[in-house]
Formats: structure tokens, sequence, C-alpha cells
């Protein structure tokens, strides 16, 4: 069992930059991958990043490519999202999730965090 919590939303205008984290408890965090989604109001949930449960390897949606960065720290149970030159329509609400796979397929993902609001004002 892996219970996630989200920090780090809050309000920014275009351009600027936000870290999110994702505090996971649960001694085997570290066999997890981790994913990171978001949804927008009237919109599906969807793929932001991915990473390995080794760190290694990250996947990016294309939208984010660039400008965001998956990492994680499995000495403290924690990955993080860095989201530089943020977008309006980067607005959402962003979740972390750990499955066995980094997979941009939400369902295949086992525990989710209860998200985090981001906002990106014009």
């Amino acid at each position: 069992q892996v219970q996630l919590v989200e920090s780090g939303g809050g309000l920014v205008q275009a351009g600027g930059s936000l870290r999110l984290s994702c505090a996971a408890s649960g001694r085997t965090f570290s066999m997890y991958a981790m994913g990171w989604f978001r949804q927008a109001p009237g919109k599906e949930r969807e793929f932001v990043a991915g990473i390995s449960w080794t760190g290694r390897t990250t996947y990016y949606a294309d939208s984010v490519k660039g400008r965001f960065t998956f990492s994680r720290d499995n000495a403290k149970n924690t990955v993080y999202l860095q989201m530089n030159s943020l977008k309006p329509e980067d607005t959402a609400v962003y979740y972390c999730a750990a499955g066995q796979v980094p997979t941009a397929r939400a369902e295949a993902y086992d525990y989710w965090g209860q998200g985090t609001q981001v906002t990106v004002s014009s």
C-alpha cells in the first residue's frame, strides 16, 4: 500500500515556474514507477510525465517536453515535477500516481494522490 500526497501547487503568472512534490508513504516506494497527470475543468485526465523506479528514464507529453522535468529522490520517498515557462493552458489539478511501469495510461497506475491545483494567469 502506498499513500501519495501532492504539494506545491498555486497561482503563478505565465512564464513563471512551480515545483510540485509528491510524498509517498510505504517502504516499497522505490520499487514503483511514478507518473504525473493533470485534469483541467471539463477535460479528461491527461498524462504529463512518467519516471522509472530508478529515475534513469523519464517520459513527457509533447505539450510539456522541454519545460517540465520529472525527478525522484527514493531516499526521501518523494518525486518532483519542476515546471518552467508555464502557460495558461497548464492550468489544471495535478495528480501523482504510482504503478508498475511509467506509462501514459492512467488505468495502469495503482495508487493516486488527491491532487494539487495549478493556476497560470495570462
